[in-house]
């Protein structure tokens, strides 16, 4: 079937099999590759994107079922000129990733909640992030990033 999603502000057109995740279909046809595939059963947020402003995990979808939509990735954050999105200067600042997988799905998922509260405590951000692991244990600087970015 042909789909047509808005990713980063570029239209990217494509005949997909049915079954095609919107994961795959980031990766494999528009090639950004920031998206994370890592665990193939939606526990630990790697692939969280942004569709058409609220974050989600994109191994849950089906590239058909976004069609039309918008998807903002990783790669989409920063300004043209290379400028960081404040919350991936935040990860920077306080040392919010280590090994760095399952940064870009943080990134994305900690951006979705400032929108829906700007002002978080830290429990609130504690929780808002619950759906997306970590396995270098590195949540303390995680919710420190976010706390960081949401008083700028």
């Amino acid at each position: 079937m042909e789909i047509s999603i808005t990713i980063n502000g570029k239209a990217v057109s494509a005949d997909v099999e049915p079954r095609t995740l919107l994961v795959q279909f980031i990766r494999e046809t528009a090639g950004l590759t920031g998206t994370n595939i890592g665990c193939d059963t939606s526990s630990c947020g790697a692939c969280s994107i942004h569709l058409d402003g609220e974050a989600v995990k994109s191994c849950t979808i089906l590239a058909a079922q976004a069609d039309g939509g918008s998807v903002t990735t990783i790669e989409g954050l920063a300004s043209a000129d290379g400028t960081l999105h404040p919350m991936q200067q935040a990860f920077m600042e306080n040392h919010g990733l280590q090994c760095g997988y399952c940064t870009p799905g943080m990134v994305m998922a900690a951006t979705s909640l400032l929108n829906d509260i700007p002002n978080p405590s830290e429990e609130d951000v504690r929780i808002g992030l619950e759906g997306n692991l970590c396995r270098c244990t590195g949540y303390h600087n995680i919710v420190q990033a976010v706390l960081a970015c949401a008083n700028k």
